[in-house]
C-alpha cells in the first residue's frame, strides 16, 4: 500500500471502520482523509446529487494499537469496491471528492 491509495481501515476499541485515502502508514499508525463506512451511502448520495451536502471527509490519525486491519479498496470478482461504486454512481473520482480542500495547518509564531 502506498500513500494515495483508497483503503478501508478496521479499528477496535471502539469498533469503527473508515473508508478513505491513505495519507500515511507508519509504525505509529495510519493517517487518512476519510468518512466512516456507516456514512458511505449518505456521502455518496450527496455527490450523486440526490441528497443534501451534510457530510464531509475528515483527516484522522488512527494509532497502531487501535488498527485491526488495513485493506486496499478494490473490486474483487462480483464484489464492487467502494471507490468503484462511488465513481459509477457519483461520476466523480473518489480521491478528488475525499481530498477536496484540506485545511492548512496554522502557522506557528516563533
Amino acid at each position: 500500500m502506498t500513500d494515495g491509495d483508497l483503503v478501508v481501515v478496521n479499528c477496535g476499541t471502539p469498533r469503527e471502520k473508515f473508508w478513505g485515502v491513505l495519507l500515511s502508514l507508519t509504525a505509529a499508525g495510519v493517517t487518512l482523509r476519510c468518512v466512516p463506512v456507516e456514512s458511505f451511502e449518505d456521502y455518496l448520495r450527496q455527490f450523486a446529487g440526490s441528497g443534501p451536502a451534510l457530510l464531509g471527509a475528515v483527516t484522522v490519525f488512527l494509532p497502531a494499537h487501535r488498527i485491526e486491519r488495513v485493506e486496499l479498496d478494490e473490486t474483487a470478482g462480483a464484489a464492487e469496491g467502494l471507490g468503484e461504486r462511488f465513481r459509477r454512481v457519483a461520476g466523480r473520482d473518489p480521491r478528488e471528492a475525499l481530498l477536496g480542500r484540506i485545511p492548512s495547518p496554522p502557522a506557528h509564531e516563533m
